[in-house]
């Protein structure tokens, strides 16, 4: 069935395929990471919604680099702040098809150490 996908599309179907199977009731940290920015959200599947989120394309941070650790590690602490704003502090993590490694590594850390438990 993976014939023809990238390795990229194969680790994301593994990832998410692993996560369903222990995700249980709590939301998923999504990542996602371009050449230029990193964007994170907190989304409830069971709901459908998007509970919090943060990337370096927000206004506030639009003026620096969204390309490296740094920025990496302040939307890990912006998305953990928001979602212990909305009551969630327990989430799966979602790295799609990214390698845990980098820029992703350093947006999970930030958030684990902001308070969010995966």
């Amino acid at each position: 069935m993976t014939k023809g996908l990238s390795l990229f599309a194969k680790r994301r179907r593994r990832n998410r395929t692993a996560l369903r199977a222990r995700a249980g009731t709590r939301p998923r940290l999504s990542v996602h990471r371009s050449g230029k920015h990193i964007y994170a959200q907190v989304i409830d599947d069971a709901a459908g919604t998007t509970v919090a989120s943060a990337s370096t394309v927000e206004k506030d941070v639009r003026g620096t680099s969204g390309a490296n650790i740094d920025a990496a590690t302040s939307v890990g602490k912006r998305v953990a702040e928001a979602a212990k704003a909305a009551g969630v502090t327990q989430v799966v993590f979602d790295r799609g098809g990214f390698l845990y490694h980098g820029r992703v590594k350093a947006l999970a850390d930030a958030a684990r150490e902001a308070g969010l438990e995966f």
